[in-house]
């Protein structure tokens, strides 16, 4: 069966000198739930953080996803354009974050922090890798309202037309990545966390994280078009697949040493 994609605007509203969009909403709403429910799991679980503490770390998070991800797009993604014109970093109002550079900003706001705040780092870090999908969910759908990060042509008989794109039926990738990123892995996490609350490995749920989350980009990649000014940049691996070979030695790793 193949759907048109809907028509929406991915501005909400604009008041003129500012344009509220569907993707800064998303953001913003992650980061909401994302406060609310670190709260909820830390009290059933071991109790290291106050909700104080929870609040003004989610001040850093907002920081470190924001520097993080639009750093990691431009040196990821961008790298031609930065050489050539290096101010492009600070144009944020034209788009680009990364989810890669988004976590390694994150991971450096939870070092950071739980330095200054004598917090074990992989309980703050398991904190967080259990909200993750909420945003990563958030984040896929608003890509889908954006016409951004679609799929390959295909003959499946599940496809989207993306009118401003081309007639042809594609994969609807962010959904794909809606799905599994989100809500499957959203799920998996919880699941795992639920049944041992008060006695799970702290740090295997931020393993678990880069190990699911890197299959599932990595699988779904291959249905979702290459970036156009990048294509294939080693073989037929996209540059997003190559980001998530570190990150899946790096949650296996840690998951065996605990």
């Amino acid at each position: 069966m193949i759907f048109i994609q809907p028509s929406i605007n991915p501005v909400i509203v604009s008041l003129g000198f500012i344009d509220i969009r569907w993707y800064s909403l998303a953001y913003i709403f992650a980061f909401i739930l994302g406060s609310i429910f670190i709260k909820k799991l830390n009290r059933s679980s071991y109790k290291l953080l106050s909700d104080f503490q929870i609040d003004k770390f989610f001040v850093w998070a907002v920081i470190g996803v924001i520097i993080g991800g639009r750093i990691g797009y431009v040196f990821f993604y961008q790298t031609n354009l930065f050489i050539s014109k290096p101010l492009y970093i600070l144009e944020i109002w034209n788009g680009g974050m990364s989810f890669h550079g988004g976590l390694i900003g994150m991971i450096f706001s939870i070092y950071l922090f739980s330095i200054k705040h004598n917090i074990r780092f992989f309980y703050l870090s398991d904190l967080v890798s259990l909200v993750a999908p909420i945003g990563l969910f958030l984040g896929r759908i608003s890509n889908f309202i954006n016409t951004e990060l679609y799929g390959r042509i295909t003959d499946f008989p599940f496809a989207i037309i993306y009118p401003l794109i081309d007639n042809n039926p594609r994969h609807p990738s962010q959904l794909y990545e809606a799905l599994f990123e989100g809500v499957i892995l959203f799920l998996i996490l919880f699941i795992y966390f639920n049944t041992k609350s008060k006695q799970y490995l702290i740090g295997n749920i931020s393993a678990l994280f880069l190990i699911f989350y890197s299959i599932f980009r990595f699988l779904i990649e291959y249905l979702r078009e290459p970036d156009y000014h990048l294509g294939f940049v080693f073989y037929y691996f996209s540059m997003g697949q190559l980001l998530c070979i570190p990150l899946f030695f790096a949650g296996l790793i840690i998951f065996v040493r605990k």
